[in-house]
């Protein structure tokens, strides 16, 4: 007994006596301090969509200083479009020009069929330096040509219908949910001038809006797809389907291909989500179908604009075979 009680004695003076378990376990318990922010978290989508706010923010305090920097002043509520396609288009779909600035040969003749509109339309010509037309529009290649044009002139979704009726068309809407890239919102309107459809619904918030670069992308488009800015998404889409349109949605995970739509020919809306996140819950629920578009297993999905195009022209095609 006392070897062993010796033995213990030993045992306890290497390890040393323990002042009480108390402080061990409060610092296990102690918390790690409040949960950061889900936009602060870069795993997390909201810190994607903060890092995306932040580069749009950077951008336009770029373009402002710029703008600072060149003879080209224009209001807040005008936009510049530059670049001789992009200005040469956009003057054939019959936009009304403010002013046309020059730095560029006035010879060429996409150039000189937009002085001659101006002349026309009694707009001012403006010679600048290559550099102002850079400076004010963002743009290197801004090729010695740009026009000064009013801030987008939007239509309400109730305007899309009678624009149908008034062309005694049937009704082919494009919705964005949430599209903020507006390369994209160009690319829509392009796609959707090439294949007849009557118009484009976006929202006030979370939506790319008329811009220089949806003119330059849109390829004169722009003038010629009217565009309706609502308040809610889901609540115009709900008053399209009481006009009697059939409201689809485009998610690679739908239940019914696009090749087997039965509903071309009806009075019809595609919605399209943001590339990335698609539908929102709620606008899912308020389509009365949600469709897929069949691609290679080789590619993981279609960007916003490259899926509605493929959706317009398969409706499109869908709608010709019905009236042949």
């Amino acid at each position: 007994m006392p070897v062993d009680g010796g033995a213990r004695g030993r045992r306890r003076a290497g390890k040393g006596a323990t002042k009480g378990s108390g402080g061990q376990r409060r610092r296990g318990l102690r918390g790690k301090g409040p949960t950061p922010k889900a936009e602060d978290r870069e795993y997390h989508v909201a810190y994607k969509r903060k890092q995306e706010r932040e580069a749009e923010l950077a951008k336009q305090r770029q373009r402002e200083a710029h703008r600072n920097r060149t003879s080209i002043k224009l209001p807040r509520d005008h936009e510049l479009i530059v670049g001789r396609n992009p200005v040469w288009e956009a003057v054939e779909a019959g936009i009304e020009i403010i002013r046309v600035f020059v730095s560029g040969d006035p010879t060429d003749e996409r150039v000189a069929s937009v002085l001659k509109a101006a002349a026309q339309q009694g707009a001012p010509i403006v010679e600048v330096t290559r550099r102002d037309l850079e400076n004010a529009s963002g743009e290197p290649g801004h090729q010695g040509i740009g026009i000064e044009v009013a801030e987008y002139d939007y239509v309400l979704v109730d305007d899309l219908l009678q624009i149908a009726q008034d062309d005694f068309k049937t009704p082919l809407i494009i919705a964005l949910d949430q599209v903020t890239d507006p390369h994209n919102l160009g690319a829509v309107l392009r796609s959707g001038g090439a294949f007849g459809a009557t118009g484009v619904l976006i929202t006030e918030r979370r939506s790319a809006s008329v811009n220089a670069a949806v003119w330059k992308v849109s390829a004169g488009a722009a003038a010629r797809v009217p565009i309706a800015r609502e308040t809610n998404l889901v609540q115009s889409l709900r008053k399209l389907k009481e006009a009697g349109c059939f409201v689809i949605g485009l998610d690679g995970e739908g239940d019914v291909s696009l090749r087997d739509v039965e509903v071309a020919s009806d009075p019809l809306v595609v919605v399209t989500g943001a590339e990335g996140k698609g539908l929102s819950r709620l606008v899912r629920e308020t389509c009365d179908q949600i469709v897929s578009i069949p691609i290679d297993s080789a590619v993981e999905s279609l960007n916003a604009a490259v899926a509605t195009g493929v959706a317009l022209y398969e409706i499109s095609q869908k709608r010709a075979e019905a009236n042949a």
